[in-house]
């Protein structure tokens, strides 16, 4: 699930629309607030309903007005969930706090708050004394920034935005949007990670934007035990560095947890059904190979004492 959000006019459904049209047999879901600013061509669509547009593609657009949590419960009960679930946000709405509402249903795992911003008018709706804080705000949720416009503002214009939105403490996972799409990996779990259970999805075309400068990933692996706030202490160690993570971990002696980690959030569920395994964390952001150092040794820390094998991170 990706909660997209951004201000009144900075692209969201631009964004939306780009997804649609290059989602390469995946199925996919948008919750939007109304149809009449997704521009679906006409020969695309398979069936239109009051509230239901479905595409030939398997996209799905469902409008949800004040039904967000009833339709979440819909599709977490169909046979055949969505690949990837994508609730758009209405321009004056916390991101962050829709996405805590969609958490309630476990059948959804978030994979990130992407926040469209308008480089052209942002300075004009930060500076507004009476919508400034709700655009902070969702700057601030953001597990991923896309910059729109970029064409109508000058280089050392772009450079000025990127510097406030970075005194604003907004996360250093930054693309700019070509035409609405962006680079695969802000929206999907990634498929550099292949983990048992975990979705790799296939690459959108036309994705001609390079992921922003820095960003990787690595794992890390042990055959010990974590100590539960610890562990979520060190993950919080990247900060803003960091985009997801994702894994397996051991909680406790032969149980195993499904961690989720989105930007400065982390998600720890029992796995009951999973044998007992090495814990495998696999984490992708803006990291030096520093910042894997310092995460490395923060997550060695957080072991149980005694709990450790002969088995070393790496």
């Amino acid at each position: 699930m990706v909660v997209l959000g951004g201000y009144l006019g900075a692209g969201k459904t631009t964004l939306v629309n780009a997804l649609l049209q290059n989602a390469e047999g995946l199925r996919v879901t948008v919750l939007v607030n109304d149809f009449g600013s997704i521009n679906v061509d006409a020969s695309l669509i398979r069936e239109r309903g009051d509230d239901v547009i479905g595409l030939e593609n398997g996209c799905v657009c469902c409008t949800i007005g004040g039904r967000l949590v009833e339709t979440l419960i819909s599709l977490g009960e169909r046979a055949q969930r969505p690949d990837l679930l994508v609730i758009e946000a209405s321009g004056v709405s916390d991101p962050l706090r829709i996405a805590q509402v969609g958490l309630l249903d476990k059948a959804f795992r978030l994979h990130g708050i992407v926040v469209a911003v308008d480089v052209d008018g942002i300075d004009a709706v930060l500076d507004d004394r009476y919508v400034g804080d709700i655009v902070r705000r969702q700057i601030a949720a953001a597990s991923a920034l896309v910059l729109t416009k970029t064409d109508l503002v000058s280089d050392a214009r772009l450079q000025a935005v990127r510097e406030r939105l970075a005194s604003l403490g907004a996360t250093q996972v930054v693309v700019t949007a070509n035409q609405g799409v962006v680079p695969p990996a802000i929206l999907f779990p990634d498929d550099v990670m292949t983990l048992p259970g975990l979705l790799s999805p296939r690459p959108m075309e036309s994705a001609s934007r390079a992921l922003p400068r820095g960003l990787r990933s690595f794992s890390v692996a042990t055959g010990g035990v974590f100590d539960r706030s610890r562990l979520k202490a060190a993950l919080a160690l990247l900060g803003d560095k960091l985009l997801r993570a994702k894994g397996f971990v051991a909680l406790q002696a032969g149980q195993m947890s499904e961690l989720h980690v989105v930007g400065r959030r982390s998600m720890l569920t029992r796995r009951s059904d999973l044998p007992a395994a090495s814990s495998v964390i696999v984490f992708i952001g803006i990291v030096s190979d520093e910042d894997e150092r310092r995460l490395t040794q923060a997550l060695e820390a957080a072991m149980l004492r005694g709990a450790c094998d002969d088995e070393a991170m790496r």
